[in-house]
């Protein structure tokens, strides 16, 4: 299938790469129910999500120039995600699958545990990925690959794509989501060649810890920047107590404001959008992880979701 390339802004842009996909959110649920019983729960929203997804809709509402490379199903989801996208979807490929769909059910506390269905991820390929990003990149721009472990059938073939994407002049960022089948010797081959690639390495605590196998979050970050291009910058998403970034040997932490956490789902995507848009636009690291933390933090405590601006981010 040809696909026509993406129209091109001026200046520099993030070009977000994985999956879009539809968020089904029900909750709390307490017990969990027993088998051919129902229960009813307190709310439900159903919204356009994904990791990619969860990011384009943070850039979109900060004004950032982006692209998201994904396709979408040929059925009323898809057609609904293009919608809510608008002209950033106008290139997506239709495939002929159902689209993906993640049901978040909410536990007491607030943690979540999702339900989640393939749909058009299982038929997407490397090469409709590659085709979707320019041939060179303008000075400036950034592939952020996330939520790779829902493309099961490709993990393995990431790393050659990362080396053709930074071969093409883009700075890569990783953020690789947590494995279904947990951290296995295959998938820890697999993330750390692609890691080889990146020049910005985004992970929360658990994701760095159990990659790494290291016991402190400092050590995992060393293992990490040891393993990614020569400086490249080792981000951790530490939740309530902000995040902290890595590079050439020197840490800087940013703390979390306090806020009435909301809806956590996606959290991790929104900081991504924060943090990548505001070095876009020429900030300092410090500053760029200031911006990622407040964006993340007014999304987690705000349902229907919404965002800081940058200048508000990083006043």
């Amino acid at each position: 299938m040809k696909h026509e390339r993406p129209h091109r802004s001026e200046g520099p842009s993030i070009h977000v790469i994985g999956g879009v996909m539809v968020d089904l959110i029900m909750g709390p649920v307490t017990p969990w129910p027993r088998p051919g019983t129902e229960t009813f729960v307190d709310h439900s929203e159903l919204r356009a999500g994904g990791p990619a997804g969860n990011t384009g809709l943070a850039l979109k509402a900060l004004g950032v120039s982006h692209h998201i490379v994904c396709n979408v199903g040929n059925d009323m989801f898809g057609a609904w995600l293009v919608e809510t996208f608008g002209e950033v979807a106008r290139t997506w490929p239709k495939v002929a699958t159902p689209t993906a769909l993640s049901v978040g059910v909410e536990h007491p506390g607030g943690e979540r545990s999702f339900l989640t269905t393939a749909g058009n991820l299982a038929v997407q390929t490397p090469e409709s990925m590659l085709a979707m990003l320019p041939k060179r990149a303008t000075a400036g721009d950034i592939a952020l690959l996330t939520g790779s472990f829902l493309y099961l059938d490709l993990i393995d073939a990431f790393e050659a794509m990362l080396a053709t994407v930074s071969a093409r002049g883009f700075a890569v960022a990783l953020d690789t989501g947590w494995p279904s089948h947990g951290w296995t010797d295959a998938i820890r081959a697999h993330t750390i060649a692609c890691l080889a690639h990146c020049d910005h390495v985004l992970l929360n605590e658990i994701e760095s810890l159990s990659l790494s196998g290291e016991k402190t979050v400092e050590a995992a970050a060393g293992w990490l920047a040891n393993l990614a291009k020569p400086g490249a910058i080792v981000v951790v998403k530490r939740g309530g107590d902000g995040a902290s970034a890595w590079r050439d040997g020197k840490v800087v932490h940013v703390p979390a404001p306090a806020v009435a956490v909301i809806d956590t789902t996606g959290a991790g995507d929104t900081f991504n959008a924060g943090y990548l848009g505001a070095l876009l636009d020429g900030a300092s690291l410090e500053d760029a992880l200031r911006a990622g933390v407040a964006v993340a933090s007014a999304a987690i405590a705000s349902s229907p979701r919404r965002y800081v601006s940058l200048e508000v981010a990083l006043s």
